[in-house]
């Protein structure tokens, strides 16, 4: 009896600790549980890299150790609602998708005040700026990126893809950018409605313009959105009116909406142990393989 009353303490114990620690820094938490239930891997992180002054404006660049030739490149924003969140813990990404032929980055931008639009996505420019003038070293093509990210990080990622005076003001080719995967993203909001959204673009010129959907256009990247139907910190409604203003302008999304899924569902699949329910892990390779083929095309 008092060994049962035991047992059932240390598991009520160890399962308040790990709320707590997921309610502080989920990421990192995901990123540990990865780490653990993955599977042995040759991926290693390469090089930590600065794009700007303050601490926030950092990169890692994750590869196979296995891995040869050239391969084409996943750059990845975190979320975090423009308010927190740091590269170094999304490791889990790295680990989880340079296996399938790609050489993979994690960029960080600043946040709050600092990182008040639109200096979030001068520092995601920056980010994809230091890739098309750096990656080459570690075995990563430059004119063969994917853009990704999760929450705000899917934000910057479209916002820069499909606005594109932010790759032309950072010197990069639009044509390098080959895709852009959207986890759970904010496209077609009022950014003036919540505490968060006017802390992150309550700044001059962060009207329509500052929105992705109303960049659409017909020469647009391939784009894949994937949104839990559940989804109520970021309505699925903005995935659905991204697909609909590509579609209008001749450019097509592929989506994937996720029935009974909340808004970190699209972000768990990408992870161990969740990857065994392949749904989105296999949508999102299926969609880097047609938009970036891991062997590069012949000229």
């Amino acid at each position: 009896m008092w060994t049962a009353g035991i047992l059932f303490a240390l598991v009520l114990v160890a399962g308040l600790g790990l709320w707590i620690a997921l309610q502080r820094n989920a990421p990192a938490v995901l990123d540990t549980i990865d780490a653990l239930a993955g599977p042995k891997s040759s991926v290693e992180m390469v090089r930590e890299a600065s794009t700007g002054p303050a601490a926030q404006q950092r990169l890692f660049v994750y590869r196979d150790g296995d891995a040869q030739g050239t391969q084409p490149v996943f750059v990845f924003f975190h979320g975090g609602a423009w308010a927190h969140g740091d590269p170094v813990d999304y490791g889990f990404i790295g680990r989880n998708i340079a296996p399938e032929g790609y050489v993979v980055v994690l960029g960080g931008y600043r946040m709050n005040g600092p990182g008040r639009y639109p200096a979030m996505l001068e520092d995601t420019a920056a980010t994809i700026a230091w890739v098309r003038a750096n990656i080459a070293e570690y075995g990563g093509d430059p004119d063969r990126i994917v853009l990704s990210g999760h929450s705000a990080g899917a934000y910057n990622a479209m916002q820069v893809a499909l606005d594109t005076r932010w790759l032309e003001e950072a010197g990069v080719p639009v044509s390098s950018i080959r895709g852009v995967v959207g986890l759970s993203g904010p496209y077609d909001f009022y950014p003036f409605d919540t505490d968060r959204s006017r802390a992150a673009f309550e700044s001059v010129g962060a009207g329509p313009e500052s929105q992705p959907v109303n960049h659409a256009r017909a020469d647009a990247p391939p784009v894949l959105l994937v949104h839990g139907e559940e989804d109520v910190t970021v309505r699925i409604r903005n995935s659905r009116a991204l697909e609909k203003a590509l579609g209008e302008k001749g450019a097509r999304a592929q989506t994937l909406y996720l029935a009974g899924k909340d808004h970190n569902a699209p972000l768990l699949a990408l992870t161990n142990p969740w990857r065994r329910d392949p749904q989105v892990f296999d949508r999102v390779m299926q969609f880097l393989r047609v938009s970036v083929p891991v062997q590069a095309e012949r000229p």
